[in-house]
């Protein structure tokens, strides 16, 4: 099989390698498309250290080509998303059902080989069966979009709520449809305006931006109120995560998702002094299946976040294009 194999910061080669074969609990899928997103990019330029040489990927959605002894579940042929986090199921954490905090989790195209390949290895446990119907672009963003389903859930939303949503990437744009479909009243918040007329279109009720400073005013005047209820943050910055704060009134709730990597400077006075209700998100537990029914139903939109698409022998074009204005999902196809 033909694979994209990393061996170091922006050194990605195609390579030959052989045909995978599944062991015990085990999937092989022959993969059909992978999502790109910012942690491959980080990883590929060299901010995330990983161990090379690997393969990268896991966005990932294919067709099983093969299962191992003790799989029932799967059949070769069916198409499948894939949840690429898996936890060692023996820790305290697991047990307790926080199988997503799991010290031992380990991630595919992260810890091990992904789906920047012609096929893909993984327990079959992490495979999602694809209902009737679904397209490869629905069924290859079911991952992000369960990141957004367990953000909304953490944050304990009730309908007719308000919401803003910092960040207009491809979580930040799921995130205004999952809301959306809550009945929550929602308020985009970009860096820049580039993105009005997309976040509007999925259903954002209004739509302003950090860049001049007025994200707080413009939260209040949309609210009728000190700020919105609820915010969910998706851009994953540390000025995001201040940004955030500022925008959820007295009493609020602050869900955090979006990964920021570097320190954040918060005014911890003004986090007590409003009672602001901070909680962080990490990836899913049990939401995969309803990210796919989301998905399934049409309810959650996705034909205008995919917007460029390379073949797996271009894939370093992909990462080029990653970073674009316009570029909001990149897909590799093999």
């Amino acid at each position: 099989m033909r694979a994209a194999v990393l061996h170091g910061p922006r050194d990605i080669r195609m390579e030959k390698r052989g045909l995978l074969i599944p062991a015990a609990g085990e999937a092989v899928v022959r993969v059909s498309a992978s999502g790109l997103c910012g942690t491959d990019y980080r990883i590929w330029s060299g901010d995330r250290p990983v161990s090379y040489p690997l393969i990268m990927g896991h966005e990932f959605i294919g067709e099983v080509a093969a299962v191992g002894p003790g799989v029932h579940t799967l059949r070769p042929g069916q198409r499948v998303a894939v949840e690429p986090n898996f936890s060692c199921g023996v820790c305290p954490l697991c047990r307790e059902g926080n199988r997503n905090l799991c010290l031992s989790r380990t991630a595919v195209g992260i810890d091990v080989n992904g789906g920047f390949a012609e096929q893909a290895c993984l327990p079959a446990r992490c495979c999602w069966p694809a209902p009737a119907g679904i397209s490869d672009d629905q069924l290859m963003l079911a991952e992000p979009l369960a990141v957004v389903v367990r953000a909304v859930a953490r944050g304990e939303v009730r309908s007719a709520e308000s919401a803003a949503v910092l960040g207009v990437g491809a979580l930040g744009l799921l995130a205004i449809q999952v809301l959306k479909a809550k009945g929550l009243r929602v308020l985009a918040v970009g860096r820049t305006a580039r993105r009005e007329r997309l976040a509007r279109a999925l259903g954002a009720d209004g739509f302003t931006t950090t860049e001049t400073g007025g994200a707080k005013d413009a939260t209040r005047h949309f609210s009728g109120r000190e700020g919105v209820d609820i915010v969910i943050e998706t851009a994953g910055t540390a000025l995001a995560v201040e940004q955030a704060l500022e925008l959820a009134h007295p009493g609020g709730r602050v869900v955090l998702t979006g990964l920021p990597h570097e320190a954040s400077t918060v005014n911890f006075f003004s986090i007590v002094r409003r009672e602001i209700r901070i909680v962080g998100s990490m990836i899913y537990q049990e939401e995969f299946p309803e990210a796919i029914r989301l998905l399934s139903e049409g309810r959650v939109l996705v034909d205008r976040l995919v917007t460029h698409r390379f073949p797996l022998d271009r894939i370093q074009e992909a990462f080029a294009a990653h970073r674009l204005p316009d570029a909001i999902k990149v897909s590799v196809t093999t």
